[in-house]
């Protein structure tokens, strides 16, 4: 089975909102609630189901306080 070009984006930017979620000692329902997604979104994000917007990532880092960046480690 081939890997599709945006899996190895997805992974990476799952795995750094994991951790930075887990960091934090946040659920996915409290991150969510931060940034104006809904939980859903957060979890389809983490399994790697779903890449998020740019305004997403922004949202995202925000509300975990930390720089864009740190999500987007390991990608490119």
């Amino acid at each position: 089975m081939a890997i599709k070009p945006q899996a190895v984006p997805r992974e990476f930017f799952a795995q750094n909102l994991q951790a930075a979620r887990l960091r934090m000692g946040l659920s996915q329902q409290e991150l969510a609630s931060r940034c104006g997604l809904s939980r859903t979104e957060i979890s389809l994000f983490e399994r790697r189901a779903r890449s998020p917007r740019l305004e997403m990532i922004v949202a995202l880092s925000k509300a975990l306080d930390v720089e864009p960046g740190e999500l987007l480690e390991g990608i490119g």
